[in-house]
């Protein structure tokens, strides 16, 4: 078959040429398209879920369920949309309870010894209100005492509801202490103890009194939900023992771990709901 030959004919009318260069497409520039400058947002609105989380109800993905079902009304309307915005001076209420904006904290602290569990002292000792003061520029309160030489678990937070759960005998909240004793306890002591004692403020019973494994026997461990004045060493003094230290190790489901003594941390979100779902 013989070869074609192109000699002598004309490119075609519609031939632009390979290698001549495409005019510059605007679309396709490198160059970055300026966004509009963003609207500074405004402190006084708020996300409701958030508004709900902040005031200390729960989280806001548990928050937007809530109001998913009906649970919160704004200025008196019922409120089931999500990512609706609020004033920080609205009319917000969770089943009825108007809520307070303050962000709830809950802070744990490992008290050493040396510090009386007050907000201030007239004479001038050194209060727990110190080993916490970075912690928050909110107004944070002790839950319950602890007495100045005794150390261990306290917690401080501005939530009055839980407080008040948590400082109430109907709600036996769990308190475990480590004591030790100047003389061994004796068995007989032990189980005196375990069947409960009168005081002069009236009888008093623990839930659990052991040895601490391990350990000399002037090392006990007492489990108390008891919240009278310095109840634990008024039980051993009773009996003619004195308390040469005493530490409490849990409290309400919190302990002491990776928190060493004059520290502090913040509680965490499973932690606070633990807490309010003590009953």
């Amino acid at each position: 078959m013989a070869k074609s030959d192109n000699k002598g004919r004309r490119p075609s009318k519609n031939f632009k040429g390979g290698d001549r260069k495409k005019p510059f497409d605007k679309k396709f520039s490198s160059k970055p398209k300026q966004s509009a400058p963003r609207k500074p947002s405004n402190p006084d609105v708020i996300r409701l879920n958030r508004y709900i989380a902040n005031a200390g109800i729960c989280s806001r993905r548990e928050a937007d369920t809530f109001i998913a079902a009906g649970n919160v009304t704004v200025n008196g309307k019922t409120i089931t949309e999500m990512g609706f915005k609020v004033k920080r001076s609205d009319d917000v209420r969770f089943d009825g309870k108007r809520l307070n904006l303050e962000k709830k904290e809950y802070i744990l602290l490992n008290k050493p010894k040396n510090f009386i569990t007050t907000t201030s002292d007239e004479k001038g000792r050194r209060t727990v209100m110190e080993l916490i003061s970075s912690a928050s520029n909110n107004r944070l309160l002790p839950v319950g005492r602890l007495d100045r030489n005794t150390t261990g678990l306290l917690l401080f937070t501005n939530d009055g509801d839980l407080t008040k759960k948590l400082t109430h005998p109907k709600h036996n909240v769990r308190k475990i202490y480590h004591v030790h004793l100047d003389n061994n306890l004796s068995l007989a002591d032990l189980h005196k103890i375990e069947a409960g004692l009168e005081l002069e403020d009236g009888p008093i019973t623990v839930d659990s009194v052991s040895y601490i494994q391990g350990a000399p026997k002037r090392e006990v461990g007492v489990e108390i939900h008891s919240g009278r004045n310095r109840i634990v060493r008024r039980i051993f003094e009773h009996l003619g023992y004195n308390v040469t230290k005493l530490d409490r190790v849990i409290f309400a489901g919190l302990t002491k771990k990776d928190l060493p003594r004059g520290h502090w941390r913040h509680l965490t979100e499973q932690e606070v709901i633990n807490l309010k779902n003590i009953k």
